[in-house]
């Protein structure tokens, strides 16, 4: 997975968790911040068919190990239903 951050720098980063509403990647120390926007660029193999997916994210907690990402479609949606309730 490849992940750039603001300024326009692109890291290739391990995914250790994938799925529709976010991604874990390892990285070392990348300098975001919660709440920063990041473009992802990601391959999915779906047997005789590989697609290449681009989604904007956001940053929902760094660690030691790594990155936890929202994607943004679905941080929107959580904002908007934080903000009905």
């Amino acid at each position: 997975m490849y992940i750039t951050i603001p300024g326009g720098k692109r890291k290739l980063c391990k995914a250790v968790n994938l799925s529709a509403t976010g991604v874990f990647i390892q990285t070392t120390n990348l300098g975001l911040r919660k709440g920063q926007h990041v473009e992802l660029a990601f391959a999915i193999n779906l047997g005789a068919i590989t697609k290449l997916h681009r989604r904007t994210a956001v940053v929902a907690h760094v660690s030691r190990g790594g990155t936890g990402l929202m994607m943004e479609a679905y941080s929107s949606a959580s904002a908007a239903a934080a903000r009905a309730n």
